[in-house]
């Protein structure tokens, strides 16, 4: 196993406190959000952090899963309401919600699957994050909730990416009164993939990173392009495109290692091309 490399990516502006990490190590970049103090809040330079790393890692071969965490007591709390009230400008609020949906939209274009490692509370733009990145694995201690509404401010972006996780109805429930959910509320939900004892959260981030990183780096990016795109289209128009795609899958080099290895029963090895 390789050392991991860390990676200061942003300071706050004028100090040397860093608010975006990157740690790399066995094809796993694990971003981790670095303003406990804050809540992780999603300041301007935030956003502007993590989408400078995205768009790297958009271009990064050699990085086959990405993991979202967060330090301290809260993934990751939402927009950074105090930053908010300092410019209150409809235009400038225009520009901000414009970056805060970039950034998310770039997270689904990524080639590699995002896993959020969720610790702590995860609140409006937070449970945003969540619900936007691949997969999620969250501590038993981990609570979720889009409350917004609750400061007068209704999760209008949010609601894009948890309408598009979870049953209408209960999405709906959620944006409407910002209560709160636990961590099997939200497995139960779908909003998560696992929920693991605080104690054993890293392991088990690892072992469905692990996962992912098995298999063939070619076809999962495939496949995660394709998945998303077919969403947003009708049944037909969906098996369409899919099929067209698996066509195309089958003439990977991947695609005949792995099928002549399955035949031979061997262990694959992958090109990644």
């Amino acid at each position: 196993m390789s050392a991991p490399a860390a990676t200061t990516v942003a300071t706050v502006p004028g100090t040397e406190e860093p608010i975006l990490l990157r740690e790399d190590r066995d094809g796993i970049a694990t971003l981790t959000l670095n303003r406990p103090k804050q809540y992780n809040a999603l300041s301007e330079a935030m956003l502007a952090a993590l989408q400078g790393e995205l768009d790297a890692l958009a271009e990064d071969r050699e990085t086959r899963v990405v993991v979202m965490a967060g330090i301290g007591k809260a993934f990751c709390a939402g927009h950074d309401l105090k930053q908010m009230r300092s410019k209150p400008d409809q235009a400038y609020y225009e520009r901000l919600f414009g970056q805060c949906s970039r950034m998310m939209q770039s997270l689904v274009a990524l080639p590699q699957p995002v896993i959020a490692r969720v610790q702590g509370i995860a609140t409006a733009a937070g449970c945003q994050l969540v619900a936007t990145c691949d997969m999620a694995v969250a501590s038993s201690e981990a609570r979720f909730a889009t409350s917004g509404i609750g400061v007068g401010l209704f999760c209008m972006t949010p609601g894009v990416a948890l309408s598009r996780n979870l049953g209408r109805k209960r999405a709906f429930e959620m944006l409407f009164t910002g209560d709160f959910i636990d961590a099997e509320t939200a497995l139960e939900l779908g909003l998560i993939n696992r929920v693991a004892t605080p104690e054993a959260l890293d392991e088990a981030v690892a072992a469905l990173a692990e996962r992912v990183v098995s298999k063939s780096g070619a076809a999962i990016a495939a496949g995660k392009r394709v998945f998303y795109r077919q969403l947003e289209m009708g049944l037909e128009e969906a098996y369409a495109y899919a099929a067209k795609e698996m066509a195309c899958n089958m003439m990977f080099a991947d695609a005949a290692e792995g099928i002549d290895a399955f035949i031979e029963k061997r262990k694959p090895t992958w090109t990644h091309s």
